[in-house]
């Protein structure tokens, strides 16, 4: 806290002391408690050199900053409409709160979105619909060479790390997933005793920092990899090799986030910001990905292996399916983020201008592998903006298996979108390592928020599939979710997306490639 935080500081709170301490004003005093802090404020603004604004109008120039401190909460609270905000609605945010606690859901006086205006989406229900499937909310993660397989929820957390959100949300989003049995990704930071402590199923990230599994000079490390994963609470293990908020770029956690525990789970300085590089250096190919999904299935005891990618260049895919038919070996799951995700702090550039959005990515990534016929044995997840089950329809009408969501569980722990996560004052304990603000957090009643969100946004979900006509989620196709296109034209996601990628090679019947091994490959 600088010179002039602290005489405004001093200047709002002395006159509340000495009326509480019922000492007599007198002009003098005045003088010196109110009158003074603001004059050398002022001197202090004409005199300094970096804020233009500051030197031009002392002291009034601070409502301009304040203004500016304040404006998400302006925003969202005074000028936004129940439809537009971003990166979620309010309407959005309202329902994850609603299902959150408990409380009533349902929309009185019908839709308040234009569903004239070109984007809207909707679900093309059946006159015949069916009940909501029942015991149809799990979906086994493993393929032919998994012996360790998971059945998981078809709703998760996606991947955040303690450090980026404090040690009392981690803990609740644990508890809440155990009781509630889904699954929570442990981000790439590393498996804190906080993702243990509610005994929740856990899918552990490793990240090009290797976080929980790397020597002192930041290398893999095998030995550390194998004790780690053989922890009962460790259902799976995720390869992160991109993420949606800023795919080609590595992770980053700011030093003040980077507590001496922080610190001492990630192996890494105390107090420095902490990028983990843009990619892997235990591989540098697709063949490499392949035999690094084969060596951890290996150590692990064969717990299902799979990694995640913000996909960017439809040839980057085709490689990866190539790779798995040369080398025979499969992941058990592909996670797809998109360009629409963002738990993570990233420059401008990179979150608004780099990425394939989810659904591109979703699509191209499912129907590659049924082109290659490797569909069956890799299960497919959604992890973009994914807050309500009409998200969930449309993933898994584009082809996902299950979906991941971390915005949404944040906004069940009581996140108010103030996009302050990066800055570590995060006002409701979510998102930060300042122990004066995670304390606002209650563990026991996010955990029961958490756990409802699920349920209800999972009970939602089936609905729509019984109103769909469907017997079973997987019965979701394209054909089911249209979109307005402008004013006069509607299309199915099946014309939207037609199912052949383009320009791509062929399939394996036909090819003539000897198959790879690792040694072939040195």
């Amino acid at each position: 806290m600088n010179a002039r935080h602290t005489f405004f500081g001093f200047s709002m709170v002395a006159p509340a002391v000495v009326a509480a301490a019922g000492i007599v004003w007198t002009p003098a005093l005045l003088a010196l408690v109110v009158v003074l802090p603001i004059v050398v404020v002022g001197l202090y603004d004409a005199f300094q050199p970096s804020h233009a604004i500051l030197r031009a109008y002392p002291v009034l120039g601070h409502g301009r900053y304040l203004a500016e401190r304040i404006r998400p909460e302006i925003q969202q609270y005074f000028v936004e409409s129940n439809t537009n905000g971003a990166p979620f609605s309010r309407a959005t945010r309202e329902t994850v709160y609603q299902r959150a606690k408990g409380e009533r859901d349902k929309l009185p006086f019908g839709t308040q979105l234009d569903v004239y205006e070109p984007g809207y989406e909707y679900l093309a229900h059946s006159m015949y619909p069916k009940p909501a499937p029942v015991n149809a909310d799990r979906v086994v993660i493993g393929g032919p060479s998994c012996t360790q397989p998971y059945s998981a929820s078809l709703l998760n957390v996606s991947a955040m790390s303690f450090g980026s959100l404090s040690g009392q949300a981690v803990r609740a989003l644990s508890k809440g997933a155990a009781a509630g049995g889904f699954a929570m990704n442990t981000g790439e930071g590393g498996v804190s005793p906080h993702h243990l402590s509610g005994g929740a199923d856990l899918i552990w990230q490793i990240g090009t920092g290797y976080f929980g599994c790397r020597t002192a000079t930041g290398e893999f490390d095998p030995d550390m990899f194998a004790s780690q994963a053989a922890h009962p609470s460790i259902k799976a293990i995720e390869i992160k090799l991109s993420q949606g908020a800023k795919p080609g770029h590595g992770g980053i956690l700011p030093g003040a986030k980077v507590t001496p525990e922080v610190a001492a789970i990630r192996r890494v300085p105390v107090g420095e910001t902490v990028i983990s590089p843009a990619s892997h250096r235990t591989f540098d190919s697709a063949e490499g990905l392949m035999w690094f999904v084969a060596k951890l299935r290996e150590l692990s005891g064969g717990k299902p292996i799979g990694f995640k990618l913000c996909v960017g260049r439809p040839s980057d895919v085709a490689a990866l399916a190539e790779a798995m038919e040369r080398t025979g070996v499969r992941p058990d799951f592909i996670t797809v983020d998109g360009a629409e995700g963002g738990t993570g702090a990233a420059p401008p550039e990179l979150s608004d201008s780099v990425g394939m959005p989810m659904r591109e990515g979703l699509t191209l990534v499912h129907d590659t592998l049924l082109a290659w016929g490797m569909r069956d044995d890799v299960r497919v997840i959604a992890a973009g903006k994914i807050a309500t089950g009409f998200d969930m329809v449309r993933a898994l009408s584009l082809g996902a298996d299950l979906c991941n969501s971390a915005r949404a569980m944040m906004l069940a722990l009581g996140c108010i979108q103030a996009r302050r996560c990066h800055t570590n004052e995060c006002p409701v304990g979510v998102a930060t390592q300042d122990p004066a603000r995670s304390v606002a957090l209650v563990v026991d009643d996010k955990a029961r928020r958490v756990q409802q969100f699920h349920h209800e946004t999972i009970v939602n979900f089936l609905e729509l599939v019984g109103a769909a006509g469907c017997g079973h989620p997987s019965e979701l196709d394209r054909g089911h979710v249209h979109r307005r296109l402008d004013r006069l034209r509607v299309a199915s996601y099946a014309e939207i997306y037609p199912g052949t990628p383009v320009d791509f090679p062929p399939g394996p019947a036909g090819r003539d490639h000897a198959p790879l091994t690792p040694s072939s490959l040195n």
